[in-house]
C-alpha cells in the first residue's frame, strides 16, 4: 500500500503554519491593522454600518442643542475624562481596520466584556440620544463641550435620558449585543462632528486627554 509522506520541506512548513496558528490563539484574538475583512470578524464585534434613521435622529437632536445649553459643563484634561469601562476587555475590532462598512473602515473600537457590565461616559456633556438606534443597537450619543461626540452602542440597557447633562464617568448603561452585533461587547465611537464618517482614533482622542485605554 502505498502512502503519501511530505517531504521535510513541506513538512516543516506545515509545522510552522500549525505553530503559527498555536500563537496565534495564544495570543487571545488581537487583529492587526492590515487585517483583511474575514479576519477583522470576531464572534463579538460590530456587523453594524450606516443607519440613515440613527443619523437623521442625532442630527435632530443636535439641532435642538444650542450653544447656550452647552455653556457650563466642564471640559479639561484630565478630571474631565474618564474610561468607558472599569473592568478588563479583550479588544475584538480595533478602530480602523479595513472593511465593508460605508466607512470603509471600522468607526470604532469593540471592547469585548460580559453582558451587563457597567459602561460609563468619557467626557462630559449633553445626551442627544439615548434609544434603540438601528445598527448600534440600545446607544447612547453625548456631545462633549470640545466639540467631539461620543457614542456607545449595542447596551443592554439605558440609564441616562436624553437633554441631560453629564459628568466624565456618568454611568450611561449597560453592554450587550443589541443591534448588529454578533456578541455581547462595548462599541466606543469618536466623532469630530455628528456625521457618520467623521469618527476619530479613541484610543488617540482619550490618551491626548491623560485617560490611557489601551
Amino acid at each position: 500500500m502505498e502512502h503519501d509522506i511530505a517531504s521535510p520541506a513541506e513538512a516543516a512548513t506545515t509545522r510552522r503554519r500549525a505553530l503559527g496558528a498555536a500563537v496565534a490563539l495564544l495570543v487571545g484574538g488581537a487583529v492587526p491593522l492590515t487585517a483583511s475583512p474575514a479576519a477583522a470578524r470576531s464572534d463579538h464585534d460590530c456587523t453594524g454600518e450606516y443607519d440613515a434613521e440613527f443619523e437623521a435622529a442625532l442630527a435632530a437632536a443636535d439641532d435642538l442643542l444650542g450653544a447656550e445649553e452647552m455653556r457650563g459643563i466642564p471640559e479639561g484634561p484630565p478630571q474631565q475624562y474618564a474610561l468607558p469601562l472599569r473592568r478588563g476587555f479583550r479588544v475584538t475590532a480595533p478602530y480602523g481596520i479595513r472593511g465593508d462598512w460605508l466607512a470603509g473602515h471600522h468607526t470604532g473600537i469593540d471592547l469585548a466584556v460580559p453582558q451587563g457590565t457597567p459602561v460609563y461616559a468619557v467626557g462630559s456633556g449633553a445626551v442627544l440620544v439615548a434609544r434603540w438606534s438601528g445598527a448600534y443597537g440600545n446607544a447612547v450619543t453625548v456631545r462633549m463641550p470640545d466639540g467631539h461626540y461620543a457614542l456607545v452602542a449595542h447596551l443592554s440597557s439605558i440609564a441616562v435620558r436624553e437633554g441631560a447633562q453629564i459628568n466624565a464617568g456618568t454611568f450611561l448603561g449597560r453592554s450587550g449585543a443589541t443591534g448588529r452585533a454578533t456578541g455581547p461587547h462595548l462599541h466606543l465611537e469618536i466623532r469630530a462632528r455628528r456625521d457618520y464618517g467623521s469618527d476619530i482614533n479613541p484610543v488617540s482622542y482619550l490618551a491626548r486627554r491623560g485617560v490611557r485605554l489601551l
